[in-house]
Parts: structure tokens; C-alpha cells; sequence
């Protein structure tokens, strides 16, 4: 039973119960799953400037964004993808789980384009100086390089952009209708001085960027 609801009698707890409400994948659905990445696949990677990683450790599971310019996660062979780790804000959450658990996940954004791509495989961090070479922008290597093994390779199709309007102009938000990240950090510490955050951030970004 749900750990929300354990009373709920609609709550599905099996299986069989799952199976039977949903029924049988389509073939495509199982055949566009490779163990492999294609050079279809590759493709698709090679164009998305965007993934977000999924994670798991001890604390529980983690999901981390990450982007840079079309292509900054590195296809090194039919099995194994490189992603440098840029500059963040230290927690990595990410790093820390795959030290202690390998399994990751991660979801492929192209701009524009309805396809998603998945890769589920194991990852390793590495500070391999070649590979930190291989990464540089702006005279700046990444800390380390995520190396992921890609058990499962597929891709997602374009229903859930499509529902979402994800790339469509006129869905976009009026980014005034959201509280900054100086309000959101306020609203935590009564302390936090938002105004002089919003306004000393953007700089600070283009100067931390890498």
C-alpha cells in the first residue's frame, strides 16, 4: 500500500494489478531499446545542450540538472558517454551517490524537439587529465568527468513535450509571475537580503559560469 494512504483502496500494490490496468507494450515500445547506443542515438546527443541526471544513494534518490553548449555529453564509444562536471554550488549530491552507488539515469533535451532520450547505465567519476583537457572552456577544465556504461538506450517520444507545450513561445512564463531566487531564499532566512542577491546574481553567474 501507498505510504500516503495505506487505507486507500484504489492505491495499486502488485504487479498483476499494474499489468492489468495498463495491458501489453507496444513492439516498438520494447524494440527501440538497445544496450547500445546507435549512431540514430548518437545523433540526438550530439544536438542536446540540456540532460538531467538521475541518481541513488543511502539518502535517498537525487535529480540534477545539467547543460552547457549542443553536445557537452561526449559519446567515447557505443557504450560509454563523458559528461564534464562544471562549476556548481558544491553539494554534489550526484557525486556522492555514484561513489556509494553506480546507478544512474538520464534524460536527453534537444530544444525544439519533441524526442526525449534515456540512457539507464552505472557511472564513475574520474580526474583523468587527459579527459579534464578534453573539457576545457574558457581556459578552465570541469573538477572531474562523469564516465556512464550504457546498460539501456532508448528514446521517448514526443507526447509528453506536446502535452506540455514545452517549446512553444506563447506558453512560455512571464518569469515576474515567479518569486526570485533571492525571494525564495528569503522566504527561508528572514535574514537573507533578496534585493542585493537579484541584483549582484547575474554577474556573479557570467563570472562563475566555468
Amino acid at each position: 500500500m501507498s505510504h500516503a494512504d495505506a487505507t486507500d483502496p484504489h492505491v495499486i500494490s502488485d504487479l498483476e494489478t499494474l499489468a492489468a490496468l495498463y495491458g501489453t507494450p507496444s513492439e516498438r515500445a520494447i524494440t527501440k531499446e538497445l544496450s547500445h547506443i546507435s549512431p540514430h542515438y548518437q545523433a540526438l546527443i550530439e544536438h542536446a545542450p540540456f540532460v538531467v541526471v538521475a541518481s541513488v544513494g543511502p539518502e535517498g534518490m537525487d535529480c540534477s540538472p545539467r547543460g552547457d553548449g549542443p553536445g557537452f555529453v561526449e559519446v567515447a564509444d557505443a557504450n560509454t558517454v563523458l559528461m564534464p562536471d562544471r562549476r556548481g554550488n558544491n553539494r554534489i549530491d550526484t557525486l556522492r551517490n555514484i561513489i556509494r552507488d553506480p546507478r544512474v539515469a538520464l534524460l536527453f533535451l534537444i530544444p525544439g524537439i519533441g524526442e526525449t532520450l534515456r540512457i539507464n547505465g552505472r557511472a564513475e567519476i574520474t580526474t583523468d587529465p587527459v579527459l579534464l583537457e578534453r573539457f576545457t572552456i574558457q581556459n578552465k577544465l570541469p573538477r572531474s568527468v562523469i564516465r556512464i556504461t550504457a546498460d539501456r538506450v532508448y528514446f521517448q517520444c514526443s507526447k509528453a513535450i506536446a502535452r506540455s507545450k514545452l517549446w512553444d513561445h506563447d506558453a512560455h512564463v512571464d518569469r515576474k509571475q515567479l518569486p526570485t531566487a533571492g525571494q525564495i531564499l528569503g522566504g527561508i532566512d528572514g535574514t537573507f537580503d533578496a534585493v542585493d542577491y537579484d541584483h549582484k546574481y547575474p554577474q556573479h553567474m557570467r563570472e562563475t559560469m566555468y
